[in-house]
């Protein structure tokens, strides 16, 4: 069996890919089929591989699955290959649907990069029809006239498609024939008809076999025997008033709450005539929980909570039986549309978010992914997204459907903010609109777009001379808006030109600090100007015995990263 599954696996595996490059991201969409069961750590399909990815940089960008439909059916290797983590079971997966479709969403950073993979399960013919019971028993009037119909309880095969129940057998006999209602998605239904009347003198018990086959090949099958009581007298069966019954019923409705009133009237008199309500044999315990019939009234009410989104139509197999010592009884299907309401709040999930953006970043870059989603339908299900606060960022939508990117729509400074928080909020089309609100931080970095300032210009100072070689004579302050270090500053003074030479020949600068300390001792009476009018701010030094010397002298501060 497994290298049947195998083999398949090699024939069945295919993929789509398509880029998108709309929104500062990659995209991608790969699609794979694969037959259930198969043993787990199975491979699904090389996703880099396919993808053109070099295994070498998965690990370095966080190659992973961020999301999907189901959980925790699949696993990503370190080489990019998508293996099977435990054995999969279609109809626990899918439960009878005519496509199994599992979809994951798989995310590379730097460059940012998302590829939606979707995975096929197909189904392989490992279930036999099964009836509920191993036995039925009927009691059937010998009056009965010919081309009465008896609705048998259905076989079930948790498998789908031509692996699902396709015929039914009758064992040979005089009396009866089958007839197979077909009820498209909720499968056949085998139906006993009466070709032939019955005669209780003649014979009080048929035994009948029914064979429920599927469509594989070999086909697997299942039997249930019928056992028919032919009774005497009462024969008139009750006949619903309606050829048909079809209702609409509000998802959320209260229990209690009538869904409708169905009504059968019996020819016969006394008990013979008196018509009780019942559901069908046929109608399981589901429907049963969500639904209660009156077998006076015929009334049917609401039982259960009714969810729009887990199923919106049902048919009902009503039955209506008279009082008689041998009660006839006759089936008409109800069928309850249900109606959507607003009841479900859109969800918003963030698939990707950058860590920090730079503060020289263009408009138009990409800060996170997100997608929204709602379990309405229609308008109750269709979302609109934006940001409500006033920041400088905004929403576009993507080609992939409720997938938007969150971008900058204007130039960003750190210096004056440096962190913002962005709200989004997702609102459905419903009457009744209901919304949801998240937020996410998200922090400007710093990049070095701030010159150093010197606190004060310009700087003026007086020194006597005689003063002491090496000794400090005033310090310099500056500093920078930008941070870490950016805004480290250093302080030199410039030696080029004469100007700047004649400076650096009486002072020199703590690069450090911005001491500035003398390099020789001042004499007023040997230099009584010193003059420089260069740099910004301008440093002006006076010395003087008795009377003032003024000069000035030039002083820069430069960040330590230039």
């Amino acid at each position: 069996m497994a290298r049947r599954c195998n083999a398949a696996l090699e024939h069945l595996l295919i993929f789509i890919v398509s880029l998108d490059f709309t929104f500062n991201f990659t995209s991608a969409q790969l699609r794979y089929s694969l037959p259930e069961e198969l043993t787990t750590g199975a491979a699904v399909g090389n996703i880099a591989k396919d993808l053109g990815l070099e295994p070498s940089v998965l690990i370095d960008r966080g190659f992973r699955i961020v999301s999907g439909s189901k959980d925790s059916l699949f696993q990503l290797s370190d080489n990019g290959v998508l293996h099977i983590s435990r054995k999969i079971d279609r109809e626990e997966v899918c439960d009878q649907t005519a496509s199994c479709i599992v979809n994951i969403k798989t995310v590379l950073e730097n460059p940012l990069e998302v590829h939606y993979v979707t995975i096929e399960v197909l189904d392989v013919n490992d279930h036999s029809p099964t009836f509920p019971k191993n036995e039925t028993h009927l009691e059937i009037s010998e009056s009965a006239l010919s081309g009465a119909r008896f609705q048998l309880q259905d076989a079930r095969d948790p498998d789908s498609g031509l692996f699902s129940v396709q015929q039914y057998k009758l064992s040979q006999n005089d009396h009866f024939r089958l007839e197979i209602k077909d009820r498209g998605q909720d499968g056949k239904i085998p139906v006993l008809f009466l070709h032939k009347p019955l005669d209780r003198e003649v014979a009080r018990i048929h035994r009948l076999l029914l064979t429920a086959a599927d469509g594989g090949k070999p086909p697997r099958s299942g039997t249930m025997g019928i056992v028919i009581n032919v009774l005497d007298v009462n024969d008139n069966m009750p006949v619903f008033t309606r050829e048909s019954y079809t209702v609409e019923l509000n998802e959320n409705s209260l229990v209690g709450t009538t869904v409708i009133q169905v009504n059968a009237t019996d020819k016969d008199e006394g008990l013979n005539g008196e018509v009780v309500y019942s559901f069908g044999d046929n109608v399981n315990n589901k429907l049963r929980k969500l639904f209660e019939i009156d077998a006076i009234t015929g009334a049917i009410t609401v039982k259960g909570l009714l969810d729009y989104e887990a199923k919106d139509r049902y048919e009902i197999d009503i039955k209506a039986s008279d009082k008689g010592p041998v009660p006839l009884s006759t089936e008409k299907s109800v069928i309850i549309v249900v109606v959507d309401l607003n009841d479900n709040v859109p969800e918003i999930e963030v698939t990707s978010l950058s860590s920090a953006i730079p503060e020289d970043s263009k408009p138009g870059r990409t800060v996170a992914l997100i997608s929204v989603s709602d379990k309405d339908s229609g308008v109750n299900g269709k979302v609109i997204c934006s940001i409500i606060d006033d920041v400088p960022f905004t929403l576009t939508p993507s080609l992939q459907e409720n997938m938007f990117s969150i971008v900058t729509k204007s130039l960003l400074d750190r210096e004056h903010k440096s962190k913002y928080e962005v709200t989004i909020i997702a609102k459905d089309a419903g009457e009744s609109a209901l919304s949801i609100q998240k937020t996410i931080s998200v922090t400007v970095s710093d990049v070095n777009d701030n010159s150093p300032e010197f606190s004060t210009s310009p700087y003026n100072f007086y020194v006597t001379e005689n003063n002491v070689a090496g000794a400090s004579l005033f310090s310099l302050d500056a500093f920078d808006y930008d941070e870490g270090d950016n805004a480290h500053v250093s302080y030199t003074i410039p030696r080029s030109g004469a100007a700047h030479k004649t400076a650096t020949t009486f002072l020199n600068i703590n690069s450090e600090t911005g001491t500035i300390v003398a390099l020789k001792s001042f004499d007023f009476e040997t230099l009584k100007t010193f003059h420089n009018t260069l740099g910004d701010p301008p440093l002006r030094l006076y010395w003087f015995p008795q009377t003032s010397l003024h000069s000035s002298v030039l002083a820069t501060a430069a960040e330590e990263d230039e």
